[in-house]
């Protein structure tokens, strides 16, 4: 079968190769212009709604001001972070997901970040805030007495990418300064607009229609894991374990760890509505490791599975409460999986020591740490050396017990001040016991509830919870990328809807509070991305407008000769500066890596 891109990417050529002929022969209207595949529709219609809209020129000109002066803030942050961020870039290469090439560009499905679920949310977006970006330029225009020589439609192909506004040229190089740079400013003002009066409405009373379903969402499951075998999947809702009822997914976590049979009742509502029950046999395998704990070839079962563990200091144990049971007697432990043997040292595994810890001093840069004792109390995991800490204050002495490289040590250490009220030890921990992490289920539970706290569910207005809200949703879609949680934010999606119930203010709409809420979060997004695109100062977007009939403004005011060589010297260098930055951001860390 031919892949749908070769058959879009065929069209799209058939397309260009008939618009082509067309044009040579005339047979193209005149309003209709084509350059390779993109086709631009011109049009005089609009005009007089412009003009008409216009006629409050005082107010116009004071919004105008204000989004120059907006503007020329959000210039100076995108200018600072991309040269800091290219900076970065080649001092210290970090390849991720997120400067991948292809990330670049805002195309669902192509984006890692842009899924193919919300395709129709993201344009609906884009469209939006292009119509608002060109009919602000349109407007201030008008404002200014500038005309217009045509407006219209671009598009690929047949399909709609945005819209745009043409100033007749000699028109608008006789208007001052003043008037072009709010003509240059008004779109870049438009979509940060657009993106606040989005997210006010996703924030309050769409968000607020919609609650946490009870259960422990799965976001994913571990291949070949109990979860697996049993047939749970991604998008169901654990609502009962043995017929005890599971709030969240700390909940099923608590009960799966005091249950201690090897078979428990599962009870499953997928995301059809359908509730079922299941047996689950569980067996205990390892899902992660830190590094130098478990060879590399040890840490992979069969077809890419991960290893089950079959006993521990030979003792066969098919589920975390006995295997923690297990080695809580002895830190040193001998761990068999179907892939062979390794010793473990069982306690809380130190994955950095900070340069302010009272142990910095006495541990040797680089050695392997793990703490299984503080003053005599066995130290099994991070949580158990959490609870043994809480209990003490800065300035007291206590004894830690430590494994350095595989070697018994103690230390008779002060505990110092810290970020919380307890003594404070000052070391980074891995997750679970050792360096390794076992578990005997195999789901991964999807951050629901803090993803709808993020957006605000839950909490009252007020401008500082707005601005705060507005910069995760920034983030959201890269949520698991930058280390927000394990996973990213797409919107309300199937299977994600599952984890979510309709009620408040919108409840009347029943699911369509869900499509609601993604073209709000994606058009608010959207649009904040695309003003702060089109702030970079550079040519042909509109902050190298903006800077360059800025820097005239300051320019002309000071007792120099040649201000337009001196102009174009500033200009040009921040252009050429932005563009530099620019590429080293997205291909700096695969280049200097």
């Amino acid at each position: 079968m031919v892949d749908t891109l070769w058959l879009a990417l065929g069209g799209l050529m058939l397309y260009w190769l008939l618009v082509t002929v067309a044009q040579q022969r005339g047979w193209l209207p005149e309003q209709v212009r084509a350059q390779g595949p993109i086709t631009t529709i011109h049009t005089q219609y609009g005009k007089v709604l412009l003009d008409r809209l216009s006629r409050p020129k005082r107010f116009w000109r004071a919004w105008g001001n204000f989004g120059v002066g907006m503007s020329l803030v959000v210039i100076v942050g995108v200018f600072v972070s991309v040269i800091y961020s290219g900076i970065v870039a080649v001092s210290n290469p970090q390849p991720t997901a997120i400067n991948e090439p292809q990330n670049v560009l805002v195309i669902p499905g192509v984006n890692d970040f842009l899924p193919l679920a919300v395709a129709p949310e993201i344009i609906f977006g884009l469209l939006v805030g292009l119509v608002v970006h060109e009919g602000g330029h349109g407007l201030f225009c008008r404002v200014g007495d500038i005309d217009i020589q045509s407006m219209g439609l671009a598009l690929l192909a047949i399909i709609p990418i945005g819209a745009f506004v043409e100033p007749e040229e000699k028109s608008r190089l006789e208007a001052d300064r003043g008037t072009q740079t709010r003509m240059f400013a008004a779109g870049v003002t438009n979509n940060i607009a657009l993106s606040i009066l989005g997210f006010v409405l996703l924030f309050g009373p769409v968000v607020g229609s919609i609650a946490v379903a009870p259960g422990a969402p799965v976001g994913d499951i571990v291949d070949g894991s109990p979860a697996a075998n049993a047939g749970i999947d991604r998008g169901d809702r654990i609502t009962a374990i043995n017929n005890q009822s599971v709030a969240n997914e700390s909940d099923l976590d608590q009960t799966l760890t005091e249950i201690e049979a090897q078979q428990v009742s599962v009870t499953v509502e997928d995301s059809n509505g359908s509730e079922t029950t299941t047996q689950v046999e569980r067996e205990l395998f390892l899902t992660h490791t830190a590094p130098g704990v478990v060879d590399a070839n040890m840490t992979t079962g069969e077809n890419g599975t991960p290893p089950h563990i079959q006993t521990v200091n030979g003792s066969q144990v098919s589920t975390r409460a006995e295997f923690y049971e297990t080695i809580e007697t002895n830190p040193v432990t001998t761990v068999t999986t179907d892939n062979g043997s390794f010793e473990l040292i069982a306690g809380a595994s130190v994955g950095r020591i900070n340069d302010d810890s009272p142990l910095a001093d006495d541990v040797p840069d680089g050695a392997s740490v793990v703490i299984t004792e503080v003053d005599g109390e066995r130290i099994v995991t991070p949580t158990d050396l959490q609870r043994s800490l809480s209990d003490t204050s800065p300035g007291e002495s206590v004894t830690v017990t430590a494994y350095v490289n595989d070697t018994e040590r103690q230390y008779n250490t002060t505990l110092t001040d810290g970020p919380e009220d307890h003594g404070y030890l000052g070391v980074s921990l891995h997750r679970g016991t050792g360096g390794i992490v076992v578990d005997d289920f195999g789901v991964f539970g999807y951050p629901a509830e803090q993803f709808l706290g993020m957006l605000g569910g839950g909490t009252g207005f007020s401008i500082r919870g707005f601005l705060s809200q507005s910069i995760s949703v920034l983030f959201l879609p890269l949520a698991g990328a930058v280390g927000l949680t394990s996973y990213n934010f797409a919107g309300f999606v199937d299977p994600i809807t599952n984890f979510y119930t309709i009620s408040g203010p919108f409840g009347f709409l029943g699911e369509g509070v869900f499509l609601l809420a993604n073209l709000l979060f994606w058009t608010g997004w959207i649009n904040i991305n695309l003003g702060f695109f089109n702030c970079v100062p550079a040519y042909p977007l509109d902050g190298g407008h903006i800077l360059r009939t800025s820097t005239e403004a300051i320019v002309s005011r000071l007792p120099i000769k040649n201000g337009r060589i001196i102009t174009r010297t500033i200009t040009t260098f921040v252009g050429l500066s932005m563009g530099a930055g620019l590429i080293l951001m997205v291909f700096g860390p695969q280049l200097f890596n």
